[in-house]
C-alpha cells in the first residue's frame, strides 16, 4: 500500500502539521508521497529527500512539482498532459484550519479522493469546543462546567481559577490560566487574538489526565496504550510542539484495569459511527473516580504513532475500512417526464 501524506494547510498548526509529516516520514514503513499545501493553498508534491524543516521555512518547496486536485486525486500537469500522483490512500496530516475544521475533508470527499481522516461532520463537532460538549452530553458523556464570550466580553461567571481557550484552536495556543479577576482580561485578550470566541473551563490542579487512541476497523475497535502526560500544570504550546515529534512508544499509564475499561467505553461512543475513517485521540479527565472528556483530537499529532506497538499495522486496517461514499444514479428521469408533458 502507498500512501500520501497531506500536510501544511491555513492554519495556526501549520508549523506542528510540517513536524507530524517529517516524523511520519520515519515511523511509516511503506511507499509514501509527500503533498504540502501551502499558504496560498497550492499544492506541491514534495521529494522525500527535502521531507525537512528547511525546505518549508526556506520556500524551497516552491522549486517542487506543483499538483491540482481534481476528481480521483492530485496531478502534475506538464506541457502535454497530467501526470497522476500514484498512492492508494492519502493520510490527512493537516493540523487545525483546512485539516481539521472540515475544508480539506469535504474536497476530498467532493473529488473521491480515498482518505484516513475525520469527515466534515466529525471535523466541525471537534474542531469547534462548544460543539464538542454539547455532542459529549448528548452521548451521556460528562463534561467539564464551561461558559462561552464573545470578543468584547471581560465578564465570567465561574468562580476562579479558570482555564481559557480559543473556541476554535488546538495546540495549546491561547490558552491562560487565570488565578484572579486581574488576570483576566490579559488572558481573554490572548485568546481572543486568535478567535472571537474563548472557552472558559474551571481550572482543576492536579487533575488526572488520560489520553488514549484508537480507530474502528472491519474486526472492530483498535486502542492504544493509555498514556498519562507528564506535565506541571497543562502542555502549552512548546511542549506539545515537541510532542509532536515523537516516534518511539511511550510508557503506558499506571490504572487498574475497571478505569481503563471505562476510558475505552467512553472513547468507542465518542467515537461511534461520526469518526468511521479517522484514526483519534481522546484526552480524559478522571476526578474522583468519573471520567470526564477534556477534549478529542481529530488528526493527532504524528498521529499518536507513539502510543501504539503495531502503528503500521493499525494504518493498514484503517485504510482496509474506510466509508463508502454512496454512488447515486443520475439519470435526468423527472426532468424528461416534464419536458414531455410540456410537449417540449
Amino acid at each position: 500500500m502507498r500512501v500520501a501524506l497531506l500536510f501544511g494547510g491555513v492554519s495556526y498548526e501549520h508549523e506542528i502539521s510540517i513536524v507530524s509529516a517529517v516524523t511520519l516520514k520515519g515511523v511509516l514503513e511503506m511507499p509514501k508521497v509527500y503533498i504540502f499545501c501551502d499558504a496560498n493553498r497550492e499544492f506541491y508534491l514534495i521529494d522525500e529527500a527535502d521531507m525537512k524543516s528547511k525546505t518549508f521555512a526556506s520556500g524551497a518547496y516552491k522549486k517542487s512539482p506543483k499538483l491540482i486536485l481534481k476528481n480521483g486525486g492530485f496531478y502534475q500537469k506538464s506541457l502535454m498532459k497530467e501526470k497522476k500522483v500514484p498512492f492508494d490512500t492519502l493520510i490527512n496530516v493537516v493540523h487545525g484550519g483546512d485539516g481539521e475544521d472540515g475544508v480539506l475533508a469535504s474536497m476530498l470527499h467532493f473529488y473521491q479522493v480515498p482518505f484516513i481522516g475525520p469527515r466534515v461532520d466529525a471535523s466541525v463537532l471537534s474542531f469547534n469546543k462548544l460543539y464538542t460538549k454539547l455532542y459529549a452530553k448528548e452521548i451521556g458523556i460528562d463534561v467539564l462546567d464551561y461558559e462561552v464570550l464573545k470578543k468584547g466580553a471581560y465578564k465570567i461567571s465561574l468562580p476562579y481559577p479558570v482555564i481559557i481557550k480559543p473556541l476554535r484552536l488546538g495546540s495549546s495556543i491561547g490558552v491562560s490560566i487565570v488565578r484572579n479577576e486581574d488576570e483576566l482580561e490579559y488572558a481573554l485578550d490572548v485568546a481572543y487574538e486568535f478567535d472571537d470566541e474563548v472557552l472558559v473551563e474551571p481550572f482543576v490542579a492536579g487533575v488526572r489526565e488520560y489520553n488514549l487512541a484508537g480507530c474502528k476497523t472491519k474486526e472492530g475497535f483498535i486502542f492504544s496504550i493509555v498514556e498519562e502526560p507528564q506535565k506541571s500544570e497543562f502542555l502549552d504550546f512548546e511542549k506539545k510542539y515537541l510532542d509532536f515529534s515523537r516516534e518511539e512508544q511511550v510508557q503506558a499509564a499506571s490504572l487498574d484495569s475497571f478505569l481503563e475499561e471505562k476510558l475505552k467505553v467512553a472513547f468507542q461512543a465518542i467515537y461511534g459511527t461520526l469518526f468511521e475513517g479517522a484514526l483519534i485521540r481522546c484526552d480524559f479527565f478522571v476526578i474522583d473516580a468519573k471520567v470526564y472528556l477534556n477534549e478529542i483530537n481529530p488528526i493527532p499529532g504524528s498521529m499518536a504513532n507513539y502510543l501504539f506497538d503495531d502503528f503500521n499495522g493499525v494504518i493498514h486496517a484503517l485504510a482496509q475500512h474506510l466509508p463508502r461514499v454512496k454512488q447515486i444514479p443520475i439519470e435526468y428521469q423527472y426532468i424528461d417526464s416534464i419536458q414531455k408533458a410540456k410537449g417540449k
